[in-house]
């Protein structure tokens, strides 16, 4: 129970009128407006009838509706509580609430009841009601950015490096359909008895073999709580997770998960159509403060069916990259392997901004060592027959789905 800033108001009126109806007046018109405020605020002390609807399924970084209706004849305001890491905006309104809600973090987050504050009759007295239960949200990874490459996967438009794909990638080895001659088909793609009865440029469309097998190991070490672009190295590697998940259940392929440190923190078998089951099991992520344990991530692995194994990690520097290159060829022996990481453009930056003082310069050769640095752990890493895929955050997923599909292109897994 609470007055309104019309009883306020009126208190303030009576205060100002002291001095002119006397002292004995104001006092009992003072206890008539805290009884009338008292017998206002009891009209509505009982709850409405709140109904929110929400996702509880968010992704990082992407708006979702969201919707809080009150049944109710008083007049009211509603106000729906903001978790850390969660807006939603608006976050109050005067009658039903319609808005977007935006986690910026992933992981499980609690979504409190809405507040209702109903108004009494008289506009004096009012309540405050708490409706409902919270409701726990789960925060995934970029879902969007990666249903929309399995769709161009799907659909035959997947770019990259400014190539465009036909089919669901490359030339693959089942023939599928013959269709018309598109200005970026592969040569070989050309169907010459086709194109003679048609009398236009026909090509022969093929369809990659499924049933492969995809793994994606995940570093959860202390390197990938690194920020680039306002997001953990880990967030943009679990990006990057959820477009390759996506794009193995569009191609019929199997897909698994090995997440891991010092110790093995999730693990989901391959199977088909398991992108559902890799994000759920990966969506809640943290990095850990410890070095991490490739030799154990890459044993555990090395038992698996021959895949196309993603190691998700951060080259850092060589030193840093030491003990992954120890461990790779453990890899290597078995599987096609990509070791995927995020490209530091802060040090582009440096490198390509001139040094305006002695302060600048300093700046200028640490960013070239850490450049020379990543650069030699690449190269090492390559040599133990391992390829780097090394990307900005925003296009990682990009790049990582352009190297699995090349893979199976070439009929390495």
């Amino acid at each position: 129970m609470s007055p309104t800033p019309r009883a306020a108001a009126i208190a303030a009126g009576l205060a100002v009128a002291t001095p002119f109806i006397g002292p004995s007046l104001t006092i009992a018109l003072a206890v008539v407006l805290a009884v009338l405020v008292a017998v206002d605020s009891s009209r509505v002390r009982t709850p409405p009838d709140v109904r929110r609807t929400a996702p509880d399924r968010l992704s990082r970084g992407i708006p979702s509706p969201i919707e809080v209706v009150v049944r109710t004849r008083r007049p009211f305001r509603v106000r729906q509580p903001q978790p850390a890491d969660i807006t939603v905006g608006p976050r109050e309104a005067r009658g039903q609430l319609r808005g977007t809600i935006t986690a910026h973090r992933r992981g499980r987050h609690v979504l409190s009841p809405p507040v209702v504050r109903l108004f009494g009759p008289l506009g004096l007295g009012a309540w405050t009601h708490r409706v409902g239960m919270p409701d726990e949200v789960l925060v995934y990874p970029d879902l969007l950015n990666a249903r929309r490459i399995a769709h161009t996967v799907r659909t035959g438009r997947f770019r990259d490096e400014g190539h465009r794909s036909r089919g669901d990638l490359g030339l693959g080895t089942e023939f599928e359909s013959i269709r018309d001659y598109q200005p970026d088909d592969d040569v070989r793609q050309v169907n010459w008895k086709a194109t003679a009865r048609m009398g236009r440029p026909m090509s022969n469309q093929y369809r990659l073999e499924q049933d492969r097998e995809v793994l994606c190991l995940v570093d959860t070490g202390r390197l990938m709580a690194a920020e680039v672009g306002g997001r953990t190295r880990l967030d943009a590697a679990l990006d990057a997770v959820a477009a390759v998940a996506s794009v193995a259940d569009v191609l019929g392929d199997r897909v698994g998960l090995l997440a891991f440190d010092e110790r093995i923190r999730r693990e989901v078998p391959a199977g088909r159509s398991n992108a559902d089951r890799v994000l759920h099991a990966a969506f809640d992520l943290e990095p850990e403060p410890v070095d991490t344990d490739y030799l154990l991530g890459f044993r555990t692995a090395a038992s698996w069916k021959r895949s196309l194994v993603l190691v998700f990690t951060d080259l850092f520097e060589e030193a840093a990259a030491q003990p992954l290159v120890d461990a790779a060829s453990v890899l290597t022996r078995h599987h096609a392997v990509v070791v995927a990481s995020v490209d530091d453009h802060d040090i582009d930056e440096v490198l390509t901004t001139p040094p305006g003082d002695a302060t600048g310069a300093a700046r200028v050769l640490v960013a070239h060592d850490v450049r020379e640095g990543r650069r030699r752990a690449s190269a090492r890493i390559e040599a133990a027959g391992a390829t780097v895929v090394e990307a900005p955050e925003d296009d990682l997923a990009r790049r990582c789905v352009a190297a699995y599909l090349s893979a199976k292109a070439r009929a390495k897994l």
